[in-house]
């Protein structure tokens, strides 16, 4: 995480996070991955998005990728934690 990098009070424990003082609410990554990021709907951070769900499939690693290239203002993060091996489907 760099140390400029302010975490998202409800991102979970994960890979990927929101960094709340950068974002600026655009929702581009709740639009591409609903099943992991969503809207904070009070408090401090109103309308801000955040990780609620880190993924659980190779799908949803690729639409949270395809969110934090997207995200126009960089506030999306991957820790670099190893990537998770799927299992393998036939």
């Amino acid at each position: 995480m760099p140390e400029s990098a302010k975490k998202h009070p409800k991102n979970v424990m994960g890979r990927y996070y929101v960094d709340c003082e950068a974002c600026a609410s655009h929702f581009l990554c709740v639009d591409l991955a609903p099943g992991n990021f969503r809207s904070d709907e009070g408090g401090e951070h109103r309308w801000q998005p955040y990780v609620f769900k880190q993924p659980e499939t190779p799908g949803e690693d690729k639409r949270c990728r395809e969110a934090l290239a997207a995200c126009p203002m960089g506030a999306i993060y991957d820790d670099g934690e190893e990537h998770v091996r799927w299992p393998m489907t036939g």
